[in-house]
């Protein structure tokens, strides 16, 4: 992710100094830099779900305890979670379907590229995002039966 970020910050840097410097602005930017924010936002998915990095209600969640906490993220992750996860990667299955049998092009600029490297991209973020959600339940599982799991170091 961090080298989307890099090439994120060039394309638009590269866009800005031409459209302002030499008043040549390119075709090309807005297209890559909506392609790169969608594998950034895509690809954060499922690391930000890792180290606990969503959005949650932690008025109530913060003041459980660690079996309490995983009986929490079982239940909201039976309703919640999974259902709005499943879904997702149903659409944007279909939305990469669509795409390939088209032959469907980005149409926002005079570059037109082809739509399927985005919904790829997109569709298995998501997709990680739910095998994430899955590792996350089973840990929680684990938690609640009073079976120790290995903490794996992910820095």
């Amino acid at each position: 992710m961090c080298w989307c970020c890099l090439a994120l910050v060039l394309v638009l840097g590269y866009d800005v100094f031409m459209r302002y410097a030499l008043a040549r602005p390119t075709i090309f930017a807005y297209e890559i830099a909506i392609e790169l924010g969608v594998a950034i936002g895509a690809g954060g998915l499922a690391y930000t779900h890792l180290h606990h990095g969503h959005v949650r209600v932690d008025v109530f969640w913060s003041r459980l305890s660690p079996k309490g906490k995983a009986i929490a993220d079982v239940i909201a992750s039976l309703l919640f979670f999974f259902p709005v996860v499943i879904f997702m990667t149903y659409i944007s299955a279909q939305w990469l379907q669509a795409a390939l049998e088209t032959g469907e092009v980005m149409a926002r600029t005079y570059l037109y590229p082809p739509a399927w490297p985005v919904r790829t991209v997109m569709t298995l973020g998501i997709f990680v995002f739910m095998l994430q959600g899955v590792a996350k339940l089973i840990r929680d599982i684990y938690l609640l039966r009073g079976t120790e799991l290995e903490e794996v170091s992910y820095d």
